[in-house]
């Protein structure tokens, strides 16, 4: 199966904008229950499909590895049998999750007789380009699904055969439920004119999700003239304070950094107060050390003092280390002087993600959680947590580090606004 050569992209992508806006209208009158169907039929014809996805899946991987794709990219990409079953227990997630749309909040009467409250309704249209990651168009397909919208997907060139095979899946499912397959069109060409039109339909796609790269999704919000939901990238930090439990710190940090390196939730940089910098810092590297030979670590002036003799892989760091997403064996570490100065590099340096304070001080935590500027603030726990699945999402369509509308991993309910209703009894305003 290769890319379909479409001579007019922008036209092609004009029906395709119509199709899901009318598609999205039948979605949003659809109950509960014939939401839930139409995932078990996706489900269903997902395991029935199994050897398909995955050998569509090996096509992709290896014309990745013949192409000399990134490692992290190429990690992204792989799906295996316990990457199918996550997907698949993805989607059981999002079953059993309470549907939102119509649910109905802050109802309140009012001294003119009229009872307000606000009702959750979806977004519309969802545009989504994404790299790598073929189990996105499972998720992204099953949280729009369920949420009621309508959902148009553009993956990446490189897992073209394993989206495709997915989508084969998807549709399958969406018509045995007696729901328009147009709910779900995972676009049949990789040319990047469809990304140009896609975030410029302003009359059919009422919202952008770029999942990717720095470069995707700064070129996605130069280009938009459609709102964007967003975060650019993952400098995620791990602070160890001075009253950190240091067998806790060793433990939290090795994880946050040396799991996987792909993900946008990985510890990028560490960073230890001077006070337990001395005690900290040799126990900690070594410890990731251990767990992958290969890591380097990036390392300010007082950390290259205490680890001179320690035989690890240092390097001194520069201004860009402090703002690195690495997705790599690599560490940027630093000591700094106090929890203030904790809190100010990491507002000054970070993206906004995810970024974690390892400590037993009741005070630190607090001043820690309320003043750093992130999405996802966390004390004593892995930034690895950052995550859809994780929170209780079922899955996300992706992290948000923006502030309006949705912040942090995106779900059903960041998939929906709310509108006003008022109900009367005939009353009039004079």
């Amino acid at each position: 199966m290769q890319a379909v050569q479409i001579d007019d992209v922008a036209a092609y992508m004009q029906t395709v904008g119509k199709r899901a806006k009318a598609a999205s209208a039948i979605l949003a009158a659809a109950d509960t229950k014939t939401k839930n169907q139409a995932l078990a039929c996706i489900k269903q014809a997902l395991f029935a499909n199994k050897a398909q996805v995955l050998a569509a899946n090996a096509k992709d991987v290896k014309a990745g590895q013949d192409n000399a794709l990134d490692a992290a990219l190429l990690d992204r990409l792989v799906l295996n049998d316990a990457r199918f079953g996550a997907m698949m227990a993805s989607l059981d997630d999002v079953i059993n999750l309470p549907d939102p749309v119509g649910e109905m909040s802050h109802l309140t009467h009012r001294p003119s007789g009229i009872l307000l409250g606000k009702m959750r309704v979806p977004l519309g249209v969802i545009g989504m380009i994404y790299e790598s990651r073929p189990n996105v168009t499972l998720e992204a397909a099953s949280l729009a699904i369920k949420s009621g919208n309508a959902i148009i997907l553009r993956g990446g060139s490189e897992a073209y055969h394993s989206n495709q095979a997915i989508a084969a899946c998807i549709y399958q499912g969406l018509t045995q439920a007696g729901l328009p397959q147009d709910v779900v069109q995972v676009l049949a060409t990789t040319d990047r004119a469809a990304v140009d039109s896609l975030i410029t339909m302003k009359d059919t796609v009422d919202v952008v999700i770029p999942r990717g790269g720095k470069g995707l999704i700064e070129r996605i919000s130069r280009g938009a003239s459609v709102p964007v939901i967003k975060h650019l990238d993952g400098n995620c930090h791990t602070y160890i304070d001075k009253d950190a439990d240091m067998d806790m710190a060793t433990t939290v940090a090795v994880n946050a950094k040396t799991s996987r390196y792909a993900p946008c939730n990985v510890m990028e940089t560490l960073l230890v107060h001077q006070a337990v910098a001395a005690a900290a810092l040799p126990k900690i590297l070594t410890a990731m050390s251990d767990v992958d030979a290969a890591m380097q670590f990036r390392v300010c002036p007082v950390s290259m003092a205490i680890l001179a003799d320690s035989g690890l892989n240092l390097s001194p760091a520069c201004e860009d280390d402090w703002y690195a997403e690495y997705l790599a064996p690599i560490l940027a570490v630093k000591v700094v002087d106090d929890l203030d100065a904790a809190i100010a590099h990491i507002n000054h340096y970070g993206s906004h993600h995810t970024d974690v304070i390892i400590t037993d001080n009741y005070a630190a935590t607090n001043a820690f959680i309320r003043r750093v500027d992130s999405s996802s603030v966390m004390v004593n726990a892995s930034s690895r947590f950052a995550d859809g699945f994780e929170y209780g999402l079922g899955a996300e369509i992706g992290i948000s580090t923006d502030k309006i509308h949705a912040r942090g991993p995106v779900g059903l309910h960041g998939l929906t606004s709310e509108k006003w209703v008022v109900f009367g009894h005939g009353e009039i305003r004079t």
